[in-house]
């Protein structure tokens, strides 16, 4: 692993990226609303997107470091795991692992099980084991044990139960400026600003359904697989 952008630090949020601009596409608005509110929030990318059929990988993370930039993230990180050969390994789980020990993220948001890419799911069965282990005193991952406070989904090409919204309508054009930073990925539709990626159209009428059923105009949907406690003085 090594870093992209920023400074390893403790991390309040942190979102796994099976590849380079998965982390904007579904929960770019949520970060970019922590940062603004002064919390320290990053990206891991699992893989550099070598199989991909657009793009390299030196362009897309020199592209990752410009999302990062606009997003304004405190850190962000490169597993270098092979694009393609997301799976739940004990090297690949160790390798995160490692990672989770050095930036400490309470919260860790991950691809959602549902999702049809391979890479997407492998992601969320790899992140599963890489959190029980990263927690295990014993383990051998170098660094203290660190315990992830809420594991939470994205949503990518599938749909979620989601039963986490979370109002972006304020953070839309910085959300917007960091997908489109990945202009490689839009064979030169993001290089204009008069014309729109097909992605961001899309994102943008789920934004504003998951928006419709929050009562605002847009959101990010979560989904939590354990029940959440709150205080009802917040409701």
């Amino acid at each position: 692993m090594y870093t992209t952008y920023g400074t390893p630090q403790p991390l309040a949020w942190l979102v796994l990226a099976p590849h380079p601009d998965d982390a904007e596409i579904g929960a770019g608005g949520t970060l970019a609303r922590l940062a603004r509110g002064g919390q320290p929030v990053g990206i891991l990318e699992l893989t550099r997107g070598e199989g991909g059929t657009q793009g390299d990988p030196d362009t897309r993370e020199a592209e990752c470091v410009d999302a990062a930039r606009i997003l304004r993230l405190a850190w962000r990180g490169q597993l270098g795991l092979p694009d393609g050969g997301l799976m739940e390994t004990p090297e690949q789980a160790r390798a995160l692992a490692i990672a989770l020990r050095l930036v400490r993220p309470r919260v860790l948001v991950i691809p959602h099980h549902r999702d049809r890419h391979p890479d997407h799911f492998g992601a969320y069965h790899l992140a599963k084991r890489a959190v029980h282990l990263a927690a295990l005193a014993r383990a051998d991952v170098p660094g203290p044990p660190h315990r992830i406070s809420r594991l939470l989904m994205y949503q990518g090409n599938a749909d979620i139960a989601a039963n986490i919204l979370v109002d972006v309508e304020a953070e839309l054009p910085t959300w917007e400026a960091a997908v489109r930073a990945h202009v490689s990925q839009f064979t030169g539709a993001a290089i204009s600003e008069t014309v729109t990626p097909e992605i961001v159209e899309r994102r943008r009428a789920r934004m504003m359904y998951w928006g419709t059923l929050g009562r605002a105009r847009s959101c990010e949907a979560f989904e939590s697989e354990e029940l959440l406690v709150l205080d009802p003085a917040q409701l």
